[in-house]
């Protein structure tokens, strides 16, 4: 069963929020955070997978994507001030009703790209609130490269679409694809995926200005240490991507975010690397096989849960 609600926040933003659910008890309760300039109805597949295993979801689009930035008027833009920190805040509105919905069911925050960076944020403020994180196709990104992103995006109109950063960031994505057809092949092996991802209107759009300088912020952000800190040490934490996706430089950033949790002492960290996999693997050729793998450590993590509560 599928749902669609709104929920207002503090600014008086309105966040539409999809909910799977059926007629029985949940285990646990996914919630999913999507990527850059995509929408929550995508994760259908993936959401009607898990419901099938008695875990529901719920997924808010965030400000500036689907039909929450449908609703503001303007696709590819948070907000002005602080639009990074108001996304992360949406998301634990999200959480919040899912408490309402369903007081003393677990929580597990599933992040992919862009929403990999919020669920990293998120765990900085709010990881009380939930037993896990997974994080698919996420990256490292260095002090160097996040002082010049910050650079060039402090030179754009905060209000205008921003091509040249837009380019500067997705531009060689493809240069390991052969033969590529689209600008899109780097998103996955499966063609048809591609097409589809390509005529979604609210789907692969250009960013404004100050959304990249929001996101260039928020990296910032969840590279810090000192915020990190407060991340539980024993919080469960999945990293999975694809050893062809270029956001994670092709399996080489994925250990090195993993290694910025585990320098902190935490200590339960899974990393996994698909195969021929590219930047969506909920969207790849083996997307079934991703999602089982995702589903058995989540099924281990609430064994586990269970066993220690027992």
């Amino acid at each position: 069963m599928r749902e669609s609600l709104w929920i207002e926040a503090e600014d008086e933003t309105a966040i539409h929020v999809m909910k799977w659910t059926k007629e029985t008890t949940p285990r646990a309760i996914v919630q999913l955070s999507h990527g850059m300039v995509e929408h929550i109805e995508r994760y259908d597949e993936l959401a009607r997978f898990f419901v099938k295993h008695d875990l529901y979801v719920y997924g808010n689009d965030h400000r500036g994507h689907g039909q929450t930035g449908e609703h503001q008027g303007k696709l590819g833009f948070f907000a002005e001030r602080h639009g990074f920190d108001k996304v992360t805040h949406d998301l634990y509105m999200v959480t919040q009703q899912i408490k309402l919905d369903y007081p003393e069911t677990p929580i597990i925050l599933l992040g992919h790209s862009m929403g990999s960076f919020l669920a990293r944020k998120y765990i900085q403020l709010y990881s009380q609130e939930i037993v896990a994180v997974v994080l698919s196709g996420t990256t490292y990104a260095s002090p160097v490269e996040i002082f010049f992103g910050k650079q060039a995006a402090n030179v754009t109109d905060p209000f205008q679409k921003a091509p040249y950063l837009n380019q500067l960031i997705f531009g060689l994505n493809n240069r390991k694809v052969i033969e590529p057809l689209t600008d899109f092949d780097w998103l996955t092996g499966d063609r048809e995926s591609v097409q589809t991802y390509i005529a979604d209107p609210l789907c692969g759009f250009v960013p404004t200005g100050q959304f990249f300088r929001d996101l260039f912020s928020g990296l910032a952000d969840i590279h810090n240490q000192a915020k990190n800190s407060h991340i539980p040490c024993d919080l469960p934490m999945l990293f999975i991507s694809g050893e062809q996706d270029p956001v994670g430089k092709y399996g080489k950033n994925i250990w090195k975010a993993a290694n910025v949790y585990k320098e902190l002492g935490m200590s339960n960290i899974m990393v996994a690397l698909f195969h021929e996999g590219r930047h969506e693997l909920f969207h790849e050729i083996n997307k079934q096989d991703v999602f089982q793998f995702v589903y058995k450590w989540i099924d281990d993590i609430l064994t586990n849960l269970n066993e220690s509560c027992g």
